[in-house]
C-alpha cells in the first residue's frame, strides 16, 4: 500500500512539473512581439488522462496549443509593426496564467507532501521489524 501511494503520488508530481513548465513557458513569452506575417506564440497546454486500476495515477496524454492568430496591437512605432502599425502578441491572459501557476504548485506540493507521508511510514515500518 506505501509503495502504491509513492508511486501514484510520483505520476502526480510528474504531471504537475510539466504543468508548471507550460505556465512557466506561457508566462515567459507573454510579451514576445512578432510581425503580422507571422504567427504569435501560442500557449501550451497540457492533457491529462486517469491511469487505470493495474496503471493508478495521472498521466499526461499530450500538449495543446493556443491561438496561432493571437491578438494585433497598435504599435506603430514598433520596429516589426506592419504598414498599418500593428503587431501581433500572444492571446494569454496573465490572470488565467496565474491561477494555473497557483494550481500546479499547491498541486506539487500536495503530492510531494504525500510522497515525504508515505517514506516516513514505510521507514516507521521498518524500525517496529527490527
Amino acid at each position: 500500500m506505501t509503495f502504491d501511494a509513492i508511486g501514484i503520488a510520483g505520476t502526480g508530481l510528474t504531471v504537475h512539473r510539466k504543468w508548471l513548465d507550460a505556465v512557466s513557458d506561457n508566462l515567459t513569452n507573454i510579451n514576445t512581439v512578432t510581425s503580422t506575417d507571422d504567427e504569435a506564440f501560442r500557449a501550451r497546454y497540457i492533457t491529462v488522462t486517469e491511469g487505470s486500476e493495474a496503471n493508478p495515477g495521472v498521466y499526461v496524454t499530450g500538449v495543446e496549443y493556443g491561438d496561432a492568430q493571437g491578438r494585433l496591437v497598435y504599435e506603430p512605432d514598433h520596429p516589426l509593426a506592419d504598414g498599418d502599425g500593428y503587431v501581433r502578441y500572444p492571446d494569454i491572459d496573465l490572470a488565467e496564467q496565474m491561477g494555473h501557476l497557483i494550481l500546479a504548485q499547491r498541486g506539487y506540493q500536495a503530492s510531494a507532501a504525500i510522497v515525504d507521508r508515505a517514506r516516513a511510514a514505510y521507514e516507521a515500518a521498518l524500525q517496529i521489524g527490527k
